[in-house]
């Protein structure tokens, strides 16, 4: 079987390569406590290092939103029409 994508390295992917899958339509699920937040919402407000939150990102890991409710980050995703792949 030929697939456009054997040839690809698997373990390893550029950020520009990334940000092209899907184009511009996958994003992802990430949970966050406090402490996290600061490095990919750098306007957020201060919070404790143990508050839980969730973020949903670009494939290429581009923040989009940020909620401290795992549903409300999944209906955005749906509204805005995005597939949410899952990463481990």
């Amino acid at each position: 079987m030929n697939h456009a994508t054997d040839n690809l390295d698997h373990k390893t992917i550029s950020q520009q390569a990334l940000a092209q899958l899907g184009g511009g339509e996958v994003a992802y699920m990430k949970p966050l406590t406090g402490e996290e937040v600061k490095s990919l919402f750098p306007d957020a407000p201060q919070l404790s290092p143990d508050h839980k939150l969730w973020a949903l990102l670009a494939a290429d890991g581009t923040p989009i939103m940020l909620s401290d409710s795992r549903e409300a980050v999944i209906a955005n995703a749906e509204q805005h029409q995005l597939f949410m792949a899952t990463v481990h």
